[in-house]
């Protein structure tokens, strides 16, 4: 699901990328979480040009977490809202055992997603996407 999403996130050609894995320092601590997604501009880049690897030293724009059977969903979720308290604007969290996705933004409550319902982006980002649609990504 990872993989995938970074793909389809890349796809929409928002001015956005999604980067699996990459640390995030914000607010006294460093998080990682499974996509950041930040907006081009925000895309570290060294003076030769190339991405540097060392992680940022902002908020991503969104985050995504897919919550892996021996994680703890109150661990993932304090990631996610440390996120948002410092400046991110969507997180996701990934159930695939219970296929659902919990959507956090900020100054809301979370949405609690499934099946069909579809799963907010940011603004700028075109994907429609639903919890359904997602979690079909695990059958082969």
């Amino acid at each position: 699901m990872q993989k995938r999403l970074v793909y389809e996130i890349d796809a929409t050609e928002s001015g956005y990328e999604a980067f699996p894995e990459l640390r995030c320092t914000l607010g006294g601590r460093s998080v990682v979480p499974d996509i950041a997604v930040l907006a081009s501009e925000q895309v570290p880049v060294g003076e030769d040009g190339e991405i540097a690897s060392g992680g940022i030293n902002t908020a991503p724009d969104w985050v995504i977490e897919i919550l892996s059977p021996n994680q703890s969903q109150t661990r993932v979720t304090g990631n996610i809202l440390h996120c948002l308290r410092h400046g991110t604007q969507l997180g996701w969290l990934l159930d695939p055992e219970e296929k659902s996705v919990l959507c956090y933004q900020p100054d809301c409550l979370p949405l609690l997603l499934e099946k069909a319902d579809p799963i907010p982006a940011l603004p700028q980002i075109d994907l429609p996407l639903s919890a359904a649609a997602i979690f079909q990504w695990l059958k082969r």
